[in-house]
């Protein structure tokens, strides 16, 4: 079973007991990193790999309590939709454990238990406690008391067993990683044969005027509402700039093939302003 405890301080030595069980000799090596040697874009900024997980989440300690509503204010509520047709496509099964990482206010980990009721069940994994708190006091409110196991760790190092789960989605969070490579291979890791990747994530526009209409709002209006609606701006330039740094729809789908999966394919949304990435542990 994927170990589900809540961990304030993923130091403890239980986590390093998980998360040793990553070096799993049957999984594939040699992955090239996504930063160039020792750095890593954070934003339009080039910053030290070490540094840019604590910057990371910093930022989303900074937005967690406004997270939700600023999502809906940034997207006009398209975001939900988008959230809608991520699982419908994933299409859970009552039985299935599903690890949701980057999953913090627990967005797509309540749309997974409504398809799959009590005969299943979701762990939830976040590098920002502060989400998980979040995303835990929306679970008290809509009478979620069981069925959802809320995680503090690293989407690079996850403090899960090989081979556990049957799904691993991941929605709006890959693009923040320090080395996407390297949490493509711990998908791989944590799903049992069979099992299925899926990430919905900001993409590249292909329609030739929305993608100058997306950069003008992104660039000149999403910084303005952080500001007025979260008391901050900075945070929110790291956001729309992180969307332009992150690999196009095709250029992920070949790091997914190059991490083991396969039926790799893709869907754009709303002209590819997202798009989601599906592949398989076969």
């Amino acid at each position: 079973m994927v170990r589900a405890m809540m961990r304030e301080d993923p130091s403890d030595s239980e986590f390093h007991e998980a998360a040793d069980a990553a070096a799993d000799p049957s999984e594939p090596r040699g992955r090239r990193r996504f930063s160039a040697g020792a750095r890593a874009s954070f934003g339009y900024r080039d910053v030290g790999a070490a540094e840019k997980q604590g910057l990371v989440r910093g930022v989303f300690s900074n937005v967690a309590r406004s997270y939700d509503l600023m999502n809906d204010l940034m997207s006009v509520g398209v975001h939900r939709l988008w959230k809608d047709a991520f699982v419908d496509w994933l299409n859970p099964r009552p039985g299935w454990t599903v690890l949701d990482v980057a999953g913090g206010t627990g967005d797509i980990a309540f749309r997974v238990r409504k398809r799959t009721g009590d005969n299943g069940r979701v762990v939830v994994c976040d590098l920002t406690p502060d989400m998980l708190k979040v995303g835990r006091d929306r679970a008290v409110d809509k009478g979620v008391l069981s069925g959802i196991d809320w995680l503090a760790g690293d989407a690079m190092s996850l403090p899960v067993k090989s081979r556990t789960a049957d799904a691993y989605t991941i929605a709006f969070g890959l693009r923040n990683v320090t080395h996407i490579e390297d949490v493509l291979a711990e998908a791989y890791r944590s799903l049992r044969p069979g099992g299925r990747f899926m990430c919905l994530e900001f993409s590249q526009v292909v329609l030739p005027v929305l993608d100058r209409v997306y950069d003008l709002y992104s660039f000149n209006v999403l910084p303005r509402i952080g500001q007025l609606v979260a008391r901050d701006r900075e945070s929110y330039q790291y956001l729309v700039e992180s969307i332009r740094r992150f690999p196009p729809q095709e250029e992920l789908a070949s790091m997914m093939r190059a991490a083991g999966f396969e039926r790799v394919t893709y869907r754009n949304l709303s002209g590819g302003i997202a798009a989601i990435h599906s592949g398989w542990r076969l």
